[in-house]
């Protein structure tokens, strides 16, 4: 009778279980649905604010302060990633994400509504909040609810969508800020928010049990002011402080000693925000390093490409737009074909050739005249984002793979925080470069107008006031402007040289790990 009894309750839970595993089939497509929405919502934000922003600097004024438009949004996206991927593998991954997207959509309406750089900024801030959810715990989701073999192909789809908002978002954005207004592009993704709020709510849900189990605040705040009082350094740094002012030094000594601390108290954390054991495993160290250097180049392609385009090529926002869309064309198409390259030649041969791609694209960048074209700027763009594409499917496929359920989310928020961290420092630091040299170079020829400062560059953005510059000021200028982006051109070419250097040393097979 026992016997009969325990075979009744093996085949319920059975039925229950395939029961289960039918419905979440049937919900998967509209899971994914939501997902994408969320992921579109999020891609399309970096483009169409990239192409607004010579617009908007001209309206606001701040020229100097143009690159913290940038790192605020990234900073808070690059520390509280690592948080988000932690509170998802604890409380589950819906309340995680439905949380990120109200933040997010509350700080779209009110950087709408910025009447100052020093507002917008803050405002970033905000926004940056709530992105820091989406990205890596929308990921995650795809991790759970799809096989290994499944994800090649979803990760596909999602990429699919940064290449469809890529191509979106420099288009709406030139054609809302030749139109309208620039404020509208924080308020276009509203309604893509909303909605993939109510898809997640409905069709999303969980079995989690839930612990009562440590966040670690004090190593998130380390590693706050480690990354913030470094890029303060970086971006002030040469242009309002010498770099060895008394300032300049304190900041620096004082990220250091925050970063030391940060390791500490990771190390002896129960719930660590960043459990470096993950690390051990070569693959995922090496796709964390290489995705902190990809994402230096990728935000100094996203932010000053289009300064280059409309300030020294002198045409207009739309085009300047287009030169960045090339690069989310070659993403998505990169990343479908990656999930076929995985399954062929294997993940280390995948990675090699996003590698060589990355440098291929610079030495475009590089090798750019102002009297190229902004075709010659979009084929280096394209094939940078090639590089990005084969690289980044890459390695989340990789990683999902390595490691289990229950640190799935961790270990794919410790890749997305390496990217954004390599855009939050990158972008401190390619805007610290340009401020210098601009700075720099306006020295030399303050002889042509005693009045020309960094600012000026705000005029030099609009073709209306720049017309009304002196043909000698605009020259200088555009000189100017010229040579400080080459330099970030070299940079960028020289953390893809690191990136494919770094990709060398990752293995041919990859740990398996369900």
């Amino acid at each position: 009778m026992d016997i009969i009894l325990v075979e009744r309750m093996r085949n319920l839970v059975q039925a229950i279980n395939t029961s289960n595993g039918q419905n979440l089939k049937l919900k998967r497509p509209f899971i994914l649905a939501a997902i994408m929405m969320a992921m579109f919502m999020n891609a399309i934000e970096g483009t169409i604010v990239s192409t607004a922003m010579p617009a908007i600097v001209s309206d606001l004024g701040g020229f100097s302060l143009y690159s913290w438009v940038f790192s605020g949004y990234l900073l808070m996206n690059a520390v509280t990633v690592l948080i988000y991927g932690k509170l998802s593998d604890i409380v589950g991954r819906k309340p995680v994400l439905l949380f990120g997207i109200i933040v997010f959509l509350i700080g779209s309406v009110l950087c709408g509504f910025a009447d100052s750089m020093t507002e917008l900024i803050f405002y970033r801030f905000l926004q940056g909040f709530g992105a820091g959810a989406v990205a890596p715990v929308a990921s995650t989701i795809v991790g759970d609810i799809y096989k290994n073999e499944e994800r090649a192909r979803i990760q596909g789809y999602l990429s699919s969508v940064w290449g469809i908002s890529a191509v979106m978002g420099p288009a709406l954005g030139g054609l809302i800020v030749e139109s309208l207004s620039w404020r509208l592009v924080f308020w276009i993704n509203i309604p893509l928010g909303l909605l993939s709020f109510v898809g997640i709510w409905m069709f999303l849900h969980e079995n989690i049990e839930k612990k009562k189990r440590d966040i670690d605040y004090i190593g998130a705040a380390l590693l706050t002011l480690s990354i913030s009082t470094l890029m303060v350094v970086l971006v002030q740094g040469g242009v309002k402080w010498s770099w060895a002012s008394t300032p300049a030094i304190s900041l620096v000594g004082i990220a250091v000693v925050s970063f030391v601390l940060f390791i500490v108290q990771e190390k002896r954390a129960s719930e660590p925000m960043m459990p470096f054991e993950i690390w051990k495993e070569r693959s995922i160290l090496i796709a964390n390093l290489v995705s902190l250097t990809t994402g230096v180049m990728m935000i100094g392609l996203s932010s000053f490409l289009p300064t280059f385009v409309q300030g020294v090529m002198e045409r207009s926002p739309t085009v300047a737009g287009f030169t960045l869309t090339a690069m989310s064309i070659g993403w998505p198409i990169a990343s479908v074909f990656a999930g076929r390259l995985l399954l062929k030649i294997g993940f280390k041969a995948t990675s090699l050739l996003g590698g060589v791609s990355l440098i291929l694209g610079s030495v475009i960048l590089v090798l750019m005249k102002p009297e190229a074209g902004p075709l010659i700027a979009a084929m280096g763009s394209f094939f940078v984002g090639v590089g990005m594409g084969l690289t980044s499917t890459s390695f989340i496929v990789v990683i999902q793979k390595t490691v289990s359920w229950e640190r799935r989310g961790i270990a794919t928020a410790s890749n997305m925080f390496m990217r954004n961290l390599g855009n939050t420092v990158g972008a401190a630091l390619l805007g610290g470069v340009m401020n210098t040299r601009l700075q720099a170079y306006l020295n030399e020829h303050a002889a042509v107008e005693s009045k020309v400062t960094i600012d000026t560059a705000n005029k030099l953005l609009d073709s209306e006031e720049r017309a009304m510059l002196p043909k000698d000021v605009v020259e200088v200028l555009q000189e100017g402007l010229t040579t400080s982006l080459h330099t970030i051109y070299l940079i960028v070419l020289l953390f893809a040289v690191i990136s494919l250097v770094t990709l060398t040393r990752l293995k041919k097979r990859e740990k398996r790990t369900e």
